[in-house]
């Protein structure tokens, strides 16, 4: 079944009006968490609540730096 995904803002998108933010939707069991720029409604980014929480984490630790060679 195809559910309609339910488009959230960000809060740390200063409340802006127009395509400054970024929204979050959340489909059904398996949980999958879909991730856009208003900007670019249709270039989605999808991954599970526990990857994204990794990824997070590891930007939050300072792990995630660009490398210079």
């Amino acid at each position: 079944m195809n559910h309609a995904l339910h488009w959230q803002k960000s809060t740390f998108s200063g409340g802006g009006e127009g395509n400054t933010c970024v929204e979050l939707a959340v489909s059904p069991a398996p949980a999958t968490l879909h991730l856009r720029e208003s900007d670019t409604p249709a270039a989605l980014l999808t991954t599970t609540p526990t990857a994204l929480a990794h990824l997070l984490a590891g930007i939050r630790a300072g792990e995630l730096t660009a490398s210079r060679n």
